[in-house]
């Protein structure tokens, strides 16, 4: 899991041999650590090292974190000011990459760090150097790692995204002919045709960027009329098909991209997935997450139409693994829940045991186990399958 929601950043896990039912008391705790930080960043777990990053709040500075699989703390390397402004505490999942680190703080400091020691090699500071106009709650971007680019999303109108050489962090790339600001979105990769593209939503647009030239090759407008706009969800891609959806306001809006990758048509809308920050999955054709009013809902991703809405654990994040739906509420109660449109029917579920705070961190599955951050303390629980090591 070294990156934003996973291998492919879609929330999946290919993880096999999980429990399928937990104890009451959920499954065995294995360990469970503070003094990562304040924050609502999820984790990045490679090799045997877990990083992420966090707020000190006594300063306000950020701090890149590395664990050993035992919970101890390796490593920490200050970063700079955090995000101190509206729900405080550092946003991006760093992510790994060929013996580095990638981050980016809330106050648009893009850093490489050294996997093994935490040391800085290169930063820059994305206002100064592209004069992007920061979103409301400061940047919220977990960085997309292609070759040998990191994709940012500085906004505005000398680029609303750019690719920087990932040795030396020299500028690369930057978009022309989009001029929009930054909207908390976290970009993915999608291979169509002869194409790869970086395909994200940023203040105004869903857009398509060729990973290799910049060049803006499509982009539709979504969410036009929103004040503050929000869109920290990631678009999902299936066979061909990207949905994305808004915080608060909307919902969501379902694009087919043409055969050769260079066009979207508009498909489908709805007004009732309206994620906020929780992120989505698909599985089996059907588009799983909980919209604002704190409902867990299902759509058909062919054609939009629901198969359910329940209100579960309320409103919260969601990762995948195993036809198995991990549903972790903002009040901190885990559901594991079955993947299927027939209905939310949850297994099991219990209560994450501590930390302070909202519960936004995303769930992440790695070698067979679970891992929870509440804040600045990072739990980890054995989801191996009896007699599974």
């Amino acid at each position: 899991w070294p990156q934003w929601r996973g291998l492919h950043r879609d929330g999946r896990s290919p993880e096999t041999q999980l429990l399928k039912q937990w104890p009451a008391e959920g499954p065995p705790l294995l360990w469970q650590t503070e003094g990562v930080g304040e924050g609502h960043a999820s984790l990045a777990v490679s090799g045997d090292r877990i990083f992420t990053t966090g707020m000190r709040e006594d300063t306000s500075e950020g701090v890149l974190s590395a664990l050993e699989l035992d919970g101890a703390i390796l490593w920490q390397t200050p970063y700079g000011l955090e995000w101190n402004g509206t729900h405080p505490g550092a946003r991006s999942c760093p992510t790994v990459d060929e013996g580095r680190l990638y981050i980016l703080s809330g106050m648009a400091r893009l850093l490489c760090c050294r996997v093994d020691t935490g040391e800085i090699v290169w930063f820059l500071d994305l206002q100064k150097q592209f004069g992007g106009t920061p979103p409301r709650m400061g940047f919220a971007e977990s960085l997309l790692v292609v070759d040998n680019k990191v994709i940012c999303t500085p906004g505005g109108e000398r680029a609303t995204l750019a690719a920087l050489d990932k040795i030396t962090g020299e500028i690369l790339w930057s978009t022309q002919g989009l001029s929009d600001i930054a909207a908390y979105c976290s970009p993915i990769l999608v291979s169509r045709g002869d194409l790869r593209l970086v395909v994200t939503i940023t203040e105004r647009h869903l857009a398509g960027i060729d990973v290799d030239s910049g060049e803006v090759v499509w982009k539709a407008p979504f969410d036009t009329e929103a004040v503050d706009p929000n869109h920290s969800v990631s678009p999902v891609y299936d066979n061909g098909r990207i949905y994305i959806t808004s915080g608060h306001r909307e919902g969501g809006a379902m694009f087919t991209l043409a055969e050769d990758g260079r066009s979207v048509q508009p498909g489908w809308t709805d007004s009732i997935l309206n994620t906020l920050h929780g992120g989505l999955v698909v599985v089996d054709d059907h588009i799983y997450g909980a919209n604002v009013t704190g409902r867990w809902i299902c759509l058909d991703f062919k054609t939009g139409a629901l198969q359910y809405e329940d209100r579960g654990v309320g409103m919260g994040s969601i990762i995948a693994a195993e036809g198995l739906l991990y549903c972790y509420g903002e009040k901190g109660t885990l559901a594991l829940v079955k993947a299927t449109p027939s209905a939310h029917e949850i297994i099991s579920s219990f209560k994450v045991p501590g930390g302070k705070g909202p519960y936004w961190a995303h769930p992440v599955i790695s070698g067979r186990r679970l891992y929870i951050r509440h804040g600045g303390t990072i739990f980890a629980y054995n989801i191996a399958a009896s007699g599974i090591g």
